[in-house]
């Protein structure tokens, strides 16, 4: 399973943004940010504004991930 939060923070990092700068976009508060780190999931409503803000398509990343896993089950049958 892709872990979500740690994907949104390399992709920060990637972009040489700090998370006070993804909390000022995304409207909330900086330390809601270091719990999205942490998180293996997320609420899609939030996941669409940190996509927009950091101007990438987690959602179509998570799509293919699981469309390699539904692949790999299917041919181990």
């Amino acid at each position: 399973m892709i872990h979500i939060g740690q994907l949104i923070k390399t992709e920060l990092k990637r972009q040489e943004r700090t998370p006070t700068w993804l909390a000022k976009k995304i409207n909330c508060d900086r330390t809601n940010i270091y719990r999205i780190f942490d998180r293996e999931s997320i609420d899609t409503a939030l996941l669409s504004r940190i996509s927009t803000a950091l101007n990438r398509d987690f959602f179509r990343e998570l799509s293919q991930y699981q469309i390699e896993i539904c692949d790999k089950s299917t041919t181990n049958l």
